[in-house]
């Protein structure tokens, strides 16, 4: 899914001579289609390079400088499967509707079952990394984004995450600056918060210095962004920017918001479809012919918006650059927060190294803030095995307010005890 922009990305804006690209692929045949494409878009690129596909893990990880992580095993699945757990509620009083708000993709009880799965996974890539490129700079794609991230930076790599952009959707920045009429382009904007759960802190004109801001919060407290978000403005003086589910997920119930019943995870069947039929015709016709070219294009049109690749490539280059809603620990960029905090902000980076801007929030929101990343690092230690952690993070988590967080702690055991086969941690217990 990520391969066309990775490559448009890495050839065609940055430009990179002789690249070696090397993709874990265990299926044969997907594995021909990976590298068939590649090589066509490397022809077109007329850059050198080359592009591989191994299904040996560590000998895809060998020498590697940049590894560009997108996993999240079986998330779809065992979503359902805790979900249909945490709706059943109790068996003695059938108007008890469980605990159906928690099921939930990154936040609450299914967000940390979602981040034991999910860090396992990290764990197990983690060790092969340390026997093949102990050295090398990893791009976390996989969520939840705040906590994989972490496990990544405690394993003692140096890590950035790129979650759901903050930068599209329903109250992504393209919609706000569509509804003032503007150009995003024309605009000087900055990001900042915790992965999952940011917040639009400037939306300047560029040219005539005129502060959009205002304008933003008045559409919102006359409800046009949403009752969610002219909550939050109330109660915060922040406008949440990004897909404002996302933040609902890390705090407690909210009375007009109902977590979605079935998230998407990846790639659709449908999607999955469409892009390897396009894959396959920039391939056969190659990238400079008519077809190939259209197919390309649609490729492209369809990708997510997140860009790894030139995160990578700023940082390995050693450039100065602004990167957009990338998850990094904190060091000062927002000050309010822990050194340690994982924090998405729009980072800025001269020869290659943050150089902390020092973004402030409201004391009310940064008291949220504080909570939230709490408890992502907790859930990210009680991924490593930490059951003391797993135990706290129950105790404190914010969107578990109002519950029984001995009933809760009992629920988390159940559904790890239901995932013992991809939990060897607690298995062995």
């Amino acid at each position: 899914m990520l391969l066309p922009t990775l490559l448009t990305d890495l050839l065609f804006a940055g430009k990179e001579r002789e690249a070696e690209i090397v993709l874990e692929e265990k299926n044969p045949a997907m594995a021909e289609l990976l590298t068939g494409y590649g090589e066509a878009i490397l022809k077109k690129a007329k850059l050198g390079g080359r592009i591989s596909a191994n299904g040996d893990r560590e000998e895809a990880l060998r020498g590697a400088d940049c590894v560009v992580y997108a996993g999240d095993p079986q998330a779809a699945s065992r979503f359902f499967m805790d979900r249909a757990a945490l709706e059943s509620g109790n068996e003695q009083d059938p108007e008890d509707p469980g605990l159906t708000d928690q099921a939930r993709v990154n936040g609450g009880i299914e967000g940390l079952l979602h981040t034991l799965r999910a860090g396992q996974a990290v764990l197990e890539l983690c060790d092969a990394m340390e026997e093949a490129c102990p050295e090398t700079l990893v791009i976390n794609l996989g969520q939840p984004i705040a906590r994989t991230t972490e496990i990544f930076l405690r394993r003692g790599f140096r890590c950035y995450g790129i979650g759901r952009t903050p930068l599209k959707g329903a109250n992504g920045l393209d919609t706000l600056t569509r509804r003032l009429q503007a150009k995003e382009s024309d605009l000087d904007w900055e990001i900042a918060g915790l992965p999952g759960f940011s917040f639009l802190m400037k939306l300047v004109d560029r040219e005539s210095g005129k502060d959009w801001l205002p304008r933003l919060k008045k559409a919102a407290r006359e409800n046009e962004l949403g009752q969610l978000t002219k909550r939050w403005l109330d109660w915060w003086d922040a406008i949440a920017v990004g897909d404002v589910t996302d933040h609902a997920e890390f705090l407690p119930a909210q009375p007009d918001y109902i977590p979605e019943e079935k998230p998407e995870f990846g790639e659709t069947v449908e999607k999955r479809k469409e892009r390897i039929l396009y894959m396959n015709t920039v391939r056969d016709q190659g990238a400079d012919a008519t077809e190939g070219a259209m197919a390309q294009l649609l490729l492209l049109s369809r990708v997510p918006p997140v860009r790894p690749m030139r995160v990578a490539l700023a940082l390995l280059r050693g450039e100065d650059a602004i990167l957009p809603a990338v998850a990094h620990r904190n060091g000062g960029d927002m000050p309010q927060l822990p050194p340690e905090a994982m924090v998405e902000t729009s980072l800025r980076v001269q020869t290659g190294e943050m150089v902390p801007q020092g973004y402030r929030v409201t004391p009310a929101l940064a008291e949220v803030m504080a909570e939230i990343d709490e408890a992502n690092r907790l859930a990210a230690r009680a991924a490593m095995g930490d059951r003391e952690a797993l135990r706290e993070c129950v105790e404190m988590d914010p969107a578990l307010s109002g519950l029984d967080r001995l009933y809760c702690m009992d629920v988390v055991n159940h559904l790890i005890d239901m995932h013992l086969d991809m939990l060897p941690l607690f298995a062995e217990e």
